[in-house]
């Protein structure tokens, strides 16, 4: 069985930075596809970043325009999303996510079969 645990979500003004972390259970977390997705209230879940077992190839939605960035540490079994410049329509619950059955980088919410209990992020103007 593979949990994951999301942390770092807060309040911080437009501009400010967090750092979200995501603890995941299983001894098999380097082999996979990890993923940060967020869901704004009355929006569909949309990916916001995503990385290979490995950490060696990443992806980001047009939206993030450079100012997140996902990492991985496969031996404290934690994947991280560092967000700069942060927006009031960044605003949204994150949720980290597992795609098990893939070692690559995956794009679509589908593919990802373990979620996180999400973590707010509130950006004040």
């Amino acid at each position: 069985q593979v949990q994951l645990v999301e942390s770092g979500g807060g309040l911080v003004q437009a501009g400010g930075s967090l750092r979200l972390s995501c603890a995941v259970s299983g001894r098999t977390f380097r082999l996979f596809a990890m993923g940060w997705f967020r869901q704004a209230p009355g929006k569909e879940r949309e990916i916001v970043a995503a990385i290979s077992g490995s950490g060696a190839f990443t992806y980001y939605a047009d939206f993030v325009e450079g100012r997140f960035t996902i990492s991985r540490d496969n031996v404290k079994n934690t994947v991280y999303l560092q967000m700069n410049s942060l927006k009031p329509e960044d605003t949204a619950v994150y949720y980290c996510a597992a795609g098990s059955k893939y070692s690559t980088v995956r794009y679509s919410l589908e593919e990802y079969d373990y979620w996180g209990q999400g973590t707010q992020v509130t950006v004040s103007s």
